[in-house]
């Protein structure tokens, strides 16, 4: 799960932002000036890595220039600046610090969460070329699917079903984030019904009584268990 630290002394606006990356299964904690924020990353350790800071740049004890220069000191880690500062002096100043993104208020929450998920993709460590238990072997790159070692013959949107799952492990990916991912696959309109019936016929395709690969979290969405 990826941990966000988001920097913001709004109260109302912090919150708002939190239960927004919540319902996209992101991890929060929250900070309303630069000090709380240091102490915040800080209580980051081990296997707890903090992994986007979504930052402000008027906070009551400073710029949060100075906040994100001091975290691109302790860790490269993707800094996104959400703020009403929109002076072209300030977004150049914000990127020469390293900044993934610069956004200024008013803003969509739907951009943010999209901007997001594409700041994840560029910078997390690539998955590795294929997936293999013994039982389910898939190859990535030619998008050939084995089980029990024969050849499992499966449809296109089927197999990016399956790649988004696979790659987000453990992760309870929401009907909402599956149908942004599966959107317009080969032409198609995917709804909940889709989707509900190609998660079926994958799992007939590839569970047996030993090796079960995908949980449906009712009411919710799906997360691979493999």
């Amino acid at each position: 799960m990826q941990n966000i630290l988001v920097v913001e002394d709004d109260r109302e606006l912090n919150e708002a932002l939190c239960y927004a990356l919540k319902k996209q299964d992101y991890h929060t904690s929250t900070a309303f000036s630069i000090q709380e924020a240091k102490e915040k990353y800080q209580s980051f350790t081990g296997k707890e890595k903090l992994q986007l800071v979504i930052q402000d740049v008027n906070l009551p004890d400073g710029e949060g220039f100075t906040f994100c220069q001091w975290v691109k000191a302790q860790q490269d880690i993707p800094v996104l600046f959400l703020t009403a500062r929109d002076l072209e002096e300030d977004v150049l100043k914000g990127y020469d610090l390293g900044a993934e993104d610069y956004i200024t208020k008013p803003f969509s929450m739907k951009v943010l969460l999209r901007k997001i998920e594409r700041i994840f993709k560029r910078t997390q460590p690539e998955q590795p070329g294929g997936y293999d238990d013994g039982y389910l072997k898939i190859d990535w790159e030619r998008a050939k699917v084995m089980v029990d070692q024969k050849a499992c013959a499966i449809t296109p949107t089927e197999f990016r079903l399956l790649k988004v799952l696979a790659e987000n492990q453990g992760r309870l990916l929401t009907y909402e984030i599956l149908l942004e991912q599966l959107w317009d696959c080969d032409g198609q309109f995917v709804d909940k019904h889709t989707l509900a019936v190609n998660v079926n016929r994958l799992r007939r395709k590839l569970e047996n009584h030993e090796h079960k690969y995908i949980s449906n979290v009712y009411g919710m969405g799906y997360q691979w268990i493999g």
